[in-house]
């Protein structure tokens, strides 16, 4: 298993190798026997691919090195201690120890997993899922790098964040049980497990190059999609859904699920869209994405009962939507 993971990781560098040689040095290395001037549109797509993976490859390397430093260095309770028990104090409070979890959104669940076994709320423990892979220095900064010529997206994802930890919060406390947890004893864990000889150092280092090329991998994906998609997709198709509110707010978000970007350079793909999508749309990309996501909800349903993870889904989504349509309507009259 070591020796494959290992492999792995090794393919993917050289894939990223490979990539960037393709692009700075195609014309020296190809046979000119092949004219890529004949394919206009494949040579966007990577112009496209290449501008977000270079902008954001400081902000996941950052985001991985702070998810190692979290996960080896500050124990769940230390946290635990920071969430009292009283419903309004313990939403609060975890959004605050949300700002010390910049860690992402698959890393986070069995953490609130095992708080939640350990004693905290419930709804405290649905607080961290939503506000931690958003609510951090990291994502602050890529978000603020991706849109710095639009600072209502900035603010605008963090105040609706802020607003849709609240309101699922009190709704999870006033309908939902206690009992959410599974009673399985495997524990998920995001990266591998560490030789228990081995010093913390060595297992930072080891962890920060698993996350880092965990999530890259789900990024090239992502990256790639959506160069593909901004490249080939007809742009009056694009405009017509992305001018529609709903329409467009509800395709992003899809997008968004499918994706399962890391919330430290959701940012950049989000940019790509702006200029086809309106701000309340680009919203639902960054606020709903990192909340829920394709990889993020398999995982809930192995660490939590399945009655549960849908009551958060359906809760998460309808909250979202709607907090997005109306920040794009204040956004629209100048807002924000």
């Amino acid at each position: 298993m070591l020796l494959k993971r290992y492999m792995g990781n090794l393919l993917l560098l050289i894939l990223l190798f490979f990539l960037l040689a393709f692009f700075f040095l195609g014309d020296v290395f190809i046979p000119k026997a092949i004219d890529f001037s004949s394919y206009p549109m494949l040579h966007s797509v990577f112009v496209v691919f290449l501008g977000l993976f270079l902008e954001s490859i400081p902000f996941l390397f950052l985001g991985a090195i702070a998810s190692s430093f979290i996960q080896l260095f500050i124990s769940e309770e230390i946290i635990q201690r920071m969430i009292p028990k009283r419903p309004l104090t313990a939403i609060f409070a975890a959004i605050m120890a949300a700002l010390i979890i910049p860690v992402c959104e698959c890393a986070i669940i069995p953490v609130v997993r095992r708080l939640i076994q350990k004693g905290i709320p419930v709804h405290a423990g649905v607080v961290l899922l939503v506000t931690a892979p958003i609510l951090n220095v990291i994502v602050f900064g890529s978000t603020y790098y991706a849109f710095q010529n639009n600072p209502a997206i900035l603010y605008g994802r963090i105040i609706l964040c802020v607003l849709t930890a609240i309101i699922v919060g009190l709704f999870i406390h006033i309908f939902s049980t206690k009992d959410v947890v599974k009673e399985e004893k495997v524990e998920w864990v995001h990266g591998h497990e560490h030789d228990i000889q081995s010093s913390k150092w060595t297992s930072f280092i080891e962890h920060t190059s698993q996350e880092f090329f965990m999530v890259g991998r789900y990024f090239i994906i992502g990256a790639l999609f959506a160069s593909v998609f901004q490249v080939f997709m007809d742009r009056t198709v694009m405009a017509d859904i992305g001018q529609a509110p709903i329409k467009g707010t509800a395709l992003m978000m899809g997008i968004a699920f499918v994706l399962s970007l890391c919330s430290s350079a959701d940012a950049f793909v989000a940019a790509s869209f702006s200029h086809s999508f309106l701000p309340g749309s680009i919203l639902g990309f960054l606020v709903f994405g990192p909340m829920l996501d394709l990889k993020n909800v398999l995982i809930m349903m192995s660490c939590f009962k399945r009655s549960f993870v849908v009551t958060y889904v359906l809760l998460v989504f309808a909250v979202v939507f709607s907090l997005c349509l109306i920040a794009g309507g204040l956004i629209s009259k100048g807002g924000f």
